[in-house]
């Protein structure tokens, strides 16, 4: 690592810690030859998502139409924020360890509906009804009689 001061090569680490609740690491450095001291951050580089929506078309990932979607589905639910960002951090997780460049939308909207049915049974009602396209109420009906039954 060359230092930002004097441009020697010659650094040192002294002290290494997590940063950004895990997502990097901070790195105390000391330049060998003028001996200033300056923060580096390392942080896993990602690969661009694409998602595949339904109707072939494709977008960037946006951690925001999860949280929103997640967001609508548990309104007036008794759901903290903690446990909605847990949710969504999970999704989120479990979309970048397939390692895919491109994931389909219905993938993502399936996973969603899984965690959702472990955290409130109406949620996942409500982010079904709209996922699915629910067409009249025998539909309605099939899903909430999945869900009963479990």
């Amino acid at each position: 690592m060359r230092c930002p001061f004097c441009s020697h090569e010659n650094t040192r680490v002294i002290d290494s810690r997590p940063a950004e609740e895990n997502n990097s690491i901070r790195r105390r450095r000391v330049c060998d030859e003028c001996g200033k001291r300056f923060t580096t951050y390392e942080k896993v580089e990602t690969i661009p998502l694409i998602i595949i929506k339904k109707d072939k078309s494709r977008e960037p990932y946006n951690r925001e139409k999860i949280e929103k979607g997640v967001l609508r589905a548990c309104h007036k639910r008794p759901v903290s924020a903690e446990q909605l960002g847990a949710l969504v951090d999970a999704i989120e997780t479990e979309v970048y360890a397939k390692e895919d460049k491109e994931v389909p939308s219905s993938m993502i909207g399936e996973l969603i509906m899984d965690k959702l049915k472990d955290v409130d049974p109406v949620a996942y009602v409500r982010f079904a009804s709209v996922y699915r396209e629910f067409k009249d109420i025998n539909t309605f009906m099939d899903e909430l009689r999945k869900v009963l039954d479990k």
